[in-house]
């Protein structure tokens, strides 16, 4: 399983990709293996508002859905439209063509409560 280095993790299977006061949000290769085949992907409109480990939209697979807490707080600027029509990007590239939301960042400190990728894999073993 993958996790890049580059990346940080929150302990809701969450990555985050920090552009400047800009982060990128994904879910996890662990997260979308566990859930199995991505049929649909829920995602909140550009220019609302997300709160650290809060709600912000929901992951369809054909065994379950699954809501996705935000790993930091901020307001949306853009939403992956590639999810609409394929939501099974979030299988086959979970870390590139799949992230889902970019959101400005509202409090870098927030930052300091993900894990790393050595954290955050350690954390999976268990």
């Amino acid at each position: 399983m993958d996790f890049p280095k580059e990346l940080r993790y929150s302990e809701e299977h969450e990555w985050v990709r920090v552009e400047g006061n800009k982060v990128y949000i994904g879910i996890t290769s662990f997260a979308q293996s566990e859930l199995g085949d991505i049929v649909f992907v829920e995602l909140p409109e550009v220019g609302s508002d997300i709160q650290q480990d809060e709600p912000f939209g929901s992951v369809e697979s054909v065994k379950t859905v699954s809501e996705l807490y935000a790993p930091v707080s901020g307001k949306v600027l853009e939403v992956n439209p590639a999810l609409e029509d394929q939501p099974e990007l979030v299988n086959t590239s979970s870390y590139d063509k799949a992230w889902m939301i970019v959101v400005e960042l509202s409090d870098e400190s927030q930052l300091e409560k993900l894990m790393n990728a050595e954290q955050y894999e350690e954390m999976v073993k268990e």
